[in-house]
Parts: C-alpha cells; structure tokens; sequence
C-alpha cells in the first residue's frame, strides 16, 4: 500500500503529471477545481496558451498577495494572473474558439470516466447546481482531453467504472485519465494502464479500478 499523502500533496502530484501532457505552441483550457491548479505548475520554457471560457486567453499563475487584481478571475471565478501577450474577448468568441476545434488540449476534472471514454463530470442527481458550464463544448472541441481526478470516491468506490451512472457530459470523449494512483489510457479497445503513482502496485490499482484494466508492456512509475 502506498505511504499516504495529504490530499494538498496529493492534489499538487496529480497537477504537476497533468502538466507533463502540455507541449510548446499548445493552446490548452483548464477546467474549474483541480485542473486550475495545473497553471502553477507550467515549465516556464513551454510556451503554452491558457484559455478560458470567460475571454481570458493566456492566464498566469494564481497570484501573490501583491498582485490580486479581483477583476481578473478564471471561469471558476478565481482570482488569476495573466500570461505576457494575454488578450481578452467576450464568452461568445471564447466559445466560437472551443466549438471551432482551437484547442489542443483540456485538462478536465472528473466524476466518472467509463471504459469507453464516457465522461461525467457535471452534475449529481439531487445536488442544486448552477449550470452544466462549458465542459460539454469544450470535451468535443478539443484534440485531447485528459481528466483528472481521484481514483476512488471518498466512500471508496471506483470513478474509472464499465459505464458511467452519473448524467454525461460527453460519450467517447476521454483520452488519458491521470490519478493519485495511475496513469491510465482509453483506447478503442478498452483502459490501459501506463503509468504506477509511487506507492502503488499494479494489483492495487487494477483492484481499485472498476472495470478490466490492461497492463502496458512498458509501465512505468510516474514521475512529478
């Protein structure tokens, strides 16, 4: 069994892999919750392009004390810096930019991912929400979509499941999963495990898992 970490520890590990998906010249959107943290955590010669659904396109780390500007916040109404170059536009172009196919990558969080790619992430029955936000358009206007998430609920149940129970937000629509256990890929003919979390083993993580799981012939630990 893995040594446990705290979730704060355990949130960074997951954002600093997350980063390593991005690449130079990329323009990336970063979903509300985990995935925002992921801005912290960008190698400073990647020149990457954060995007925004609010018309923020090039959003920085999030600042220090003596920078907090309260009018310039993220879609998850975060306080935010912007990137050298930034520019602005209303939601409408914002979107025109997600629906149009600009984006090469989202980093997504995540309530299920099923085995085929299905993604829910928007709502849970019964819970009042404000709004499905813009994940449905940007999970199918995006070349690559990776989720990020825990890969157990906090009452312990699997999120990497056969089929999603929860309302979808987009079918087929996943490419890699990364957790605080795993690096796991969708392919066409199923989930692939890649990547171990330090800590953890392969029977671990394909207990845990909630639908087959295969085994690459070159798994390796992740590294953060």
């Amino acid at each position: 069994m893995a040594v446990q970490k705290d979730k704060a520890a355990l949130r960074e590990q997951i954002a600093r892999r997350a980063e390593q998906e991005m690449e130079s010249g990329m323009y990336v959107n970063l979903g509300i919750g985990m995935p925002t943290m992921v801005a912290n955590y960008i190698d400073p010669d990647k020149q990457v392009v954060l995007q925004s659904e609010n018309g923020l396109i090039g959003i920085g780390r999030f600042p220090y004390e003596d920078e907090v500007d309260p009018d310039l916040i993220n879609a998850g109404k975060e306080i935010v810096t912007e990137a050298k170059g930034a520019s602005y536009c209303d939601s409408a172009e914002s979107f025109a930019m997600i629906r149009g196919e600009h984006l090469d990558l989202a980093v997504l969080g995540g309530m299920e991912v099923a085995a085929n790619g299905d993604l829910a992430n928007w709502m849970i029955p019964g819970k009042m929400i404000k709004g499905m936000g813009g994940a449905m358009d940007i999970v199918h206007g995006s070349k690559k979509v990776v989720i990020i998430m825990d890969h157990v609920s906090k009452h312990g149940e699997p999120k990497i499941v056969q089929e999603c129970s929860l309302p979808l937000t987009g079918t087929g629509v996943v490419d890699r999963i990364i957790t605080d256990r795993a690096v796991i890929d969708v392919t066409e003919t199923g989930l692939t495990l890649v990547e171990t979390a330090p800590g953890w083993t392969i029977d671990e993580i394909t207990e845990a898992t909630g639908a087959p799981l295969a085994v690459a012939e070159n798994v390796k630990e992740m590294t953060v």
